[in-house]
Order: structure tokens, then sequence, then C-alpha cells
């Protein structure tokens, strides 16, 4: 049966009633909820924030008029990411103590140092160096402006850095020992670089970049369909080709990676993603299906190849596969965390399969080549990165539960004592201001791409 907050949906009848009187899956959906959304525009300013740096780094020698003028406009994108991010981090801060008041108390030696870089890099660091580099332009000489970029951008890396070290220690929980109930830790070395921090990363800052890349192949393509493309701008969709083929190459060796710290480190979510449900059972590999908690089964299943995908499940200590069966109890939701990898794996191979494309066409033609059609296709792949990140974040997300700490602590043993009813009415009201945030990024945008960079004219009469 579909667990939510290890708590078994027996009909859709209940679900007012689980909705009302437990504080565990509403407190999860709300949190998962806020991160997802941090997340989503994380990625965005961290990869922008990257080419950004690429971008003035080349206004400094030959075609510095091209360079400069992509800077200008992408530092405009890069400040709605970093200001909607900033709002959100604000929130997952404050939903961490509120939601999971408990969580501290378990793991406040870990999680605190981390925690305080956080905040340090992001309030203090970042804004700082954000400040010159958005207004301090035309007071400082080209050289030291592209340093101070260079700095926002390795500041909003030490953010990332930081929470995905904290996400892979909850995934794989080493370098701390668990005494009295709370972890201690003795080794911070192991704690920082766990098993899967590398690959965590990794994927993130390969998931950045592809999504950035399209974005920017998106914006271009909206406005080649509106008018002729200056040097600039053809500028741009070419980096952004070569960045996406590059992240989403790098991408999927990522991601090959986290499947094999998966299947050692979490073998329930490893046999959820897999669809891998009685131990002991030939494995295979299944592109589609509808897992059904029910009976225990993969229904309806397409194109699967038995006997492979061994290397992707977890083992017992006599070298058997652990199939769902061992994990009665404490499984995660099989179809959320089937579905959010296969969509996530799916579109990112048709992201890849187009950065391919487009590559092909721009060899020894650049952008004039590019008909209407081709154009559209890239604009309907401006928000991939989005989608394929988003599906990847439940299959993360989903794929833990019912533990916050991986074997040790279920988000049932830190959830706070909110009443239902109030969990429930904040979860609305945060996915309204989600939404409307999400709506005015989209018109900001939208504005951007139309009207483009519209000249401030400076005091004193400079323009």
């Amino acid at each position: 049966m579909p667990f939510i907050g290890g708590q078994k949906w027996q009909s859709g009848s209940k679900l007012a009633v689980i909705m009302t009187q437990s504080t565990v899956p509403l407190s999860e959906l709300q949190f998962f909820i806020g991160l997802g959304f941090l997340c989503l525009f994380l990625i965005l300013e961290l990869g922008l924030a990257w080419m950004l740096v690429y971008f003035r780094g080349r206004s400094l020698g030959a075609r510095g008029a091209v360079w400069i003028a992509a800077y200008r406009f992408w530092v405009r994108i890069f400040a709605l990411a970093f200001v909607i991010r900033s709002a959100a981090l604000v929130s997952v801060l404050i939903q961490f103590g509120t939601l999971w008041p408990g969580l501290m108390d378990r793991m406040g030696d870990v999680a605190s140092p981390l925690l305080a870089v956080t905040v340090l890099t992001a309030f203090i660091f970042q804004s700082c160096f954000v400040g010159a580099m958005l207004f301090g332009q035309r007071y400082v000489s080209d050289r030291v402006h592209a340093l101070i970029v260079l700095m926002v951008a390795l500041g909003v890396t030490l953010l990332a850095l930081c929470l995905v070290a904290l996400h892979a220690w909850m995934n794989t929980p080493q370098g701390a020992e668990l005494v009295n109930g709370q972890y201690v830790v003795r080794r911070w070395p192991a704690v920082v670089f766990s098993a899967a921090m590398p690959w965590f990363a990794g994927l993130f800052f390969s998931v950045s970049g592809a999504a950035a890349a399209y974005l920017m192949m998106g914006v271009v393509a909206s406005q080649a369909l509106r008018r002729p493309l200056d040097q600039s701008e053809a500028a741009v969709f070419h980096v952004a080709v070569g960045v996406a083929l590059v992240s989403l190459s790098v991408a999927i060796v990522m991601m090959a990676g986290v499947g094999k710290v998966t299947a050692q480190h979490q073998p329930a979510k490893a046999a959820a993603a897999a669809g891998y449900w009685n131990s002991g059972s030939p494995p295979r590999i299944v592109l589609l299906a509808r897992p059904d908690e029910r009976a225990g089964a993969n229904r309806a299943e397409l194109l699967s190849w038995r006997g492979v995908g061994a290397k992707w499940l977890g083992r017992d200590e006599q070298g058997a596969l652990r199939g769902l069966d061992q994990f009665s109890g404490m499984s995660p939701p099989v179809a959320a965390t089937f579905w959010g990898l296969r969509i996530a794996l799916y579109v990112g191979l048709l992201m890849l399969m187009v950065a391919v494309l487009f590559a092909v066409k721009l060899a020894g033609k650049g952008m004039p080549g590019f008909s209407r059609p081709w154009l559209a296709l890239s604009r309907l792949f401006m928000f991939s990165g989005w989608l394929s990140f988003g599906a990847g974040f439940v299959y993360m997300a989903a794929g833990t539960l019912p533990y916050a700490i991986q074997g040790t602590i279920t988000y049932g043993d830190i959830a706070g004592s909110t009443p239902g009813r109030i969990l429930a009415v904040g979860l609305a009201l945060h996915v309204l201001v989600y939404l409307a945030l999400i709506a005015g990024f989209f018109q900001l945008l939208r504005h951007t791409i139309r009207f483009g960079v519209v000249p401030v004219a400076r005091r004193r009469g400079r323009a």
C-alpha cells in the first residue's frame, strides 16, 4: 500500500482524516515543496553565476563589446533568481526548525556548523559581493569587477556545497556516532565528504549547468522568433549548446554513481526505484510500469530486460538481492520513487538528444541557419532543466522516507505537535506564495525577453 509519512492509505475516504489528524505527512509535504522550490532557483542561480563569470572574463579580451552585452542581459535574470532563492532559503531555514523541532537535538553537532556556513555565505559574504556586482560596475575597473563576479559565483557554489553536504550526510551518515539518541561528530572530513557527497555534488552542479544552458537557449530562440539576433545573442546560444552537452554528459555519469551509492546505503530506495519486489528473484530493468503496492507487483510492464540491473540493487550479508518485501512498513512510496527517477532520466536523455542536434546544426552554420521549427523546439525545452531536476528531486526526497537520517531517525521521531489543520492552512499559503513568485519570475523574464536591457542614465550627464 502507498506510504506517506510512514502511514498507509487504506482508501480515498481517509484522506481528510490524515490531513487533519497527522502532522507528519503535512509537514513532509510542506517541507519538501519548500526545499524543492529553493533548489529550483538555486540551480538556476548557480548555473547563471558561472555563465556570467565566462561572459565577464571574455569581455576583457577581443570582442569585448559582444560579451559585455551578453553579461548585461543575463545578469538581470541572475538577479531575479538570486532574490527569489534568498527568500526561499529563509523560509526553508524557518521550516527546518518549526516543522522538525526534534531534528537539531538529534543532529545539531553535524548540522549546526554546515547551516552556519550556509547562512554566513548567503547573507553576508555573498550578498556583499552581489551588491558590488550589480551596482558597482561603474565605480571599479573592468578587471576588479570581473573578480567580483567570480567571487559571487564562488559564494553561490559554497552555499550549494554546504546544503548538498548536509543532504548527502543524511542519506549516508558517516563520520558521526549516534550516542544516546544524538549524533556526535568524530571525523569532520568523513561528515563533509560522505559516500554520497561527490556524486550528489557532481549531479547538482551538472544539472545546474544544463538548466541554465537550456534557459539561455530558449530565451535566445524566443528573441530570434521576434527579430534578427545580434552578435551577443548568437554567441550566448553557441555557448549554451556547448555547456548543455558537457553538463548532461557529466550528469549521466553522476547519476550512475548515485545509483551505486544508493544500492549500498539505501537498499529500500534502490528496490523502489527499480520496482524490485521479491528478494532473490531475477533482477531486471523496467523502463515503464505501474507499481502496485497493494499487490506488491508491477502492472502494465513495458520494455523490461531480465537478468540485468543487479548492480543497482542492495544485497544482504549473504550477497542475495534485497527486494521491497524485506522492508515491510519502512519502505518509501514506490510509485513516487519509481516514476521520479524515470521522468528525470527520460527528460535528461531528451535534453541530451536536443543538445546534440543543435550542436550538429550549429557546426559551420550558426544561428542564422535555424528555421522557425528549430527555434520553437529550443523554446519548448526552455525549462526542461527544471522539469528533469524536479522529477529527480521527487525521487531523492520520496526515496528517503520514512527516514530523516538514513536507517536511524524517522520523520515521525522529530515531528512537531502543530495541529494538522494549521499545517494544512500553512501548506496552502506556502503553495500560493510559491506559485505567485514563479508567476512573477515568468512575467519578468518575458518582459526582459521582449524589451531587453533598458539603458539607465547615469548621474551628471553620463550615458
